[in-house]
């Protein structure tokens, strides 16, 4: 379902998804108060929506729109500007899965059509796996109170993409100040919007928040998020974290990428940290977290049920990686066991 109040834009989006045989377009709606309407009579596997629409807006109508149709997969389409990017963050925190920028005029050629058709089939594929088809769940046990299998952690490293920011809000919350790791998180966001994405993170566990400039160090209670134009590369000098972004290619053509993240904390760390990789469409943090967990770190996936894209997780769960699946809640909590126990007097 395209969801836009320019009629140009839908006109240009339904030629674009009609190109593709294995798509169909479920409609077309030029407010967020007529999608939601269609919706509770043509159901839609993914929604395209605009955020900046006369009347209630896509913003204020995400929560109905996912309540109204449960396993639909939002892609939000944003324009590039600060309050594109500070509405698009809060979307995607909200539960839309993905975003996309919608170019200016003009730009909507061959490439744009290929990233969106590839954003859409994920989307979808997802979305379908949802609602009723086979899904590959792997048996994992709840989560509890104790240390992971490997070495005590000195650090939490996130890794997510394609539904991670709304999975990784509700990790956090279930993380308390007695949690003092250091927490350092990568996820896949244009540049312009890792600013407003690292306020928000700030705001939603509590934490200082820092991003990941050239010589910025990891302290202890704090938050470190990858920047949207380098990797996170951590080096240890003397008894301190000190990080620096890289823009070298990587195999999973990621930027930032999960793998350099957890390939130079195995080293910096020998291995005493605790991973976490979240909703994501790829392979990408696949190759990091191998080479954590040959040397002795932890690595904790998202489950397939609860992930907009099992992509990411799936890839560590199915190599063997992972001593835990599980909801971000889930996962939540068996960070929180790691915490200093307080004893009552």
């Amino acid at each position: 379902m395209i969801v836009d109040d320019s009629l140009t834009v839908r006109t240009i989006f339904k030629r674009m998804v009609e190109s593709d045989q294995g798509m169909n377009i479920a409609g077309t709606a030029s407010s967020a108060e007529r999608a939601i309407a269609q919706l509770k009579n043509t159901p839609a596997d993914v929604i395209l929506l605009d955020l900046e629409m006369p009347g209630m807006g896509g913003l204020e109508a995400l929560p109905e729109i996912l309540e109204t149709s449960k396993d639909v997969q939002v892609l939000v389409v944003s324009s590039l500007t600060e309050d594109g990017a500070e509405a698009t963050v809060t979307a995607l925190s909200m539960g839309a899965a993905e975003t996309m920028l919608k170019p200016r005029p003009g730009g909507f050629n061959e490439e744009y059509r290929s990233q969106l058709l590839s954003k859409i089939r994920a989307l979808g594929s997802s979305a379908a796996e949802a609602s009723g088809s086979d899904v590959e769940q792997p048996h994992t046990a709840k989560p509890v109170a104790s240390a992971p299998r490997g070495k005590r952690p000195e650090v939490l490293a996130i890794g997510a993409s394609t539904g991670g920011i709304h999975a990784l809000n509700l990790m956090l919350r279930q993380i308390t100040p007695e949690f003092d790791l250091p927490i350092l998180i990568t996820q896949h966001l244009p540049a312009s919007f890792v600013p407003v994405f690292a306020r928000q993170v700030e705001i939603a566990c509590g934490r200082k928040t820092v991003i990941a400039e050239r010589g910025a160090e990891i302290r202890r209670g704090e938050v470190m998020i990858a920047t949207g134009s380098g990797h996170m590369i951590v080096r240890r000098i003397g008894d301190r974290l000190i990080t620096k972004p890289s823009s070298e290619p990587v195999r999973s053509g990621c930027m930032p990428s999960v793998d350099p993240m957890l390939s130079s904390l195995t080293q910096a760390c020998e291995g005493r940290v605790l991973a976490v990789i979240l909703s994501g469409m790829g392979r990408d943090g696949l190759e990091g977290a191998a080479e954590l967990a040959e040397h002795g770190g932890t690595i904790y996936a998202q489950d397939a049920e609860t992930s907009a894209v099992w992509g990411m997780p799936g890839a560590v769960t199915k190599a063997g990686l992972t001593s835990l699946t599980g909801s971000p809640e889930e996962l939540g909590e068996a960070v929180m066991s790691l915490a200093p126990v307080t004893v009552s007097k």
